[in-house]
């Protein structure tokens, strides 16, 4: 499913901010901010869960751009449950992100 800029942004909002709630970084949510205002603006078609998006998100946010490692004081585990979706959906998320999104 393809979503407008508005509905896109929103929803990622909602699972960022729960995210964030779980796990106070504000200089992490500030770089997760950044990347959404920046995936929203691609001209690429955004498709998919938005709990998948976010959570790709909060991941590249996370490493700097590496997909190499997890979310820094999070168990993979503790990640999957608090975004919705398996570990394989966030990396996958992440290289998308990734490569529509420079920091």
């Amino acid at each position: 499913m393809t979503m407008t800029d508005h509905t896109f942004e929103s929803a990622c909002r909602e699972h960022l901010d729960h995210f964030f709630t779980a796990h106070p970084d504000p200089v992490l949510q500030q770089r997760a901010m950044k990347a959404l205002r920046l995936l929203r603006t691609s001209d690429q078609p955004l498709t998919g869960k938005t709990k998948g998006w976010a959570a790709g998100i909060v991941y590249v946010a996370a490493t700097d751009g590496r997909i190499t490692c997890g979310v820094p004081g999070v168990l993979n585990s503790e990640f999957e449950q608090i975004m919705g979706v398996t570990m394989s959906t966030v990396r996958k998320r992440a290289a998308r992100v990734k490569e529509l999104v420079v920091f």
